[in-house]
């Protein structure tokens, strides 16, 4: 049933046009005198289609549409202005407050049931379209959702493919992807890029499937020849990942190619310097090398949250980023339960 809304101050007149909408069928009729009072109730009540006359006191037609334009609800919705016929002016305003039609007086039932039927009818269109747009969102919505858990897989895939090629384990891949996140949403990252970054942090090393495992899996420290090759993998991360029209992997290429750079230029591969290096490869730099600190590794032993917790801070506007690392501690409670590690059980 169509809800149509009728506003007169005119008592007579408005019994005449409820009788009117009444006769066109289907319609639930509701007459009103005061059109503040009108306005209110459709503040409340979506209407499929509102006759407002136009000369009425304190408010009149056309600042009435006005008005009831501005409720988003009403945005759309039909709006009949019934002037008499010597009103072109008026027609003219009315149409630019937001008018659909007009009826002119006296009303001819003949001409007044043809135009809200076909009022009612384009209404229900609107209101078709309308549904059909929002479960095409929900069905988009669950198609983005159903790539992005197929990328982020892609991505656990290949992150446990590149660990076979690594002394990094799985723990320590989830954990500093993490930690990239808590450090970006303490900068203030948007939340898309968020969830991004923890999805593509994971990738950084992949690179490291390239590096022949006399160096990759060498027990003891590189010669300088060694760690020359061993230096590639930025690169060859890079060839990797990058060329792709992907977000996820664009971002990956780029976090490969960086998070062994140095705020201040000491780094690798390219000796970038400050915020030369971008941003994504910053907070990796540091969620990594935490991380790192805090594990265990078939060379070394896990070192303790101070000890951890004091080369963050030495490394301050040297190896890391001086915001990300204040960033990072600023969310310390959140790092050391993703690390593993409770303040007291540290502190014992």
């Amino acid at each position: 049933m169509h809800a149509v809304l009728m506003v007169d101050d005119n008592m007579t007149n408005l019994a005449l046009v409820r009788q009117l909408v009444t006769r066109v069928g289907d319609c639930e009729a509701v007459a009103m005198a005061d059109p503040v009072a009108a306005l209110a109730l459709a503040s409340d009540r979506v209407f499929d289609l509102v006759l407002v006359d136009y000369m009425m006191p304190e408010l009149d037609g056309i600042e009435f549409i006005r008005r009831l334009r501005r409720l988003p609800t009403h945005e759309h919705v039909p709006v009949v202005m019934v002037t008499t016929a010597d009103e072109r002016e008026v027609c003219l305003e009315a149409l630019q407050a937001g008018a659909t039609d007009f009826l002119t007086k006296p009303l001819d039932p003949t001409e007044f049931k043809v135009r809200v039927r076909n009022l009612l009818a384009l209404r229900s269109a609107q209101k078709a379209l309308a549904d059909r747009a929002a479960a095409l969102d929900v069905e988009v919505a669950a198609k983005t959702r159903e790539l992005l858990d197929r990328e982020r897989e892609i991505v656990w895939r290949l992150s446990k493919a590149t660990e076979r090629r690594d002394t990094d384990t799985g723990d320590h891949i989830a954990r500093m992807s993490r930690i990239c996140r808590v450090i970006a949403e303490a900068l203030g990252v948007s939340e898309e890029e968020c969830r991004l970054l923890e999805i593509a942090s994971q990738m950084h090393d992949v690179g490291k499937v390239g590096i022949p495992d006399e160096i990759l899996f060498k027990p003891g420290k590189l010669t300088p020849e060694e760690r020359v090759v061993m230096e590639t993998h930025a690169m060859l991360g890079w060839d990797i990942l990058s060329g792709s029209p992907s977000k996820l992997l664009q971002m990956a290429a780029e976090i490969a190619l960086s998070h062994h750079e140095k705020w201040d230029g000491t780094g690798y591969p390219a000796r970038l310097a400050g915020e030369a290096i971008p941003l994504v490869g910053r907070i990796t730099a540091l969620a990594d090398v935490f991380d790192a600190l805090m594990s265990v590794r078939p060379y070394k032993a896990a070192w303790t949250l101070e000890a951890a917790r004091t080369l963050i801070e030495e490394g301050r506007g040297r190896h890391f980023d001086p915001a990300c690392v204040d960033a990072f501690f600023s969310r310390w409670d959140e790092v050391i339960t993703i690390a593993g590690t409770t303040p007291v059980a540290c502190a014992a």
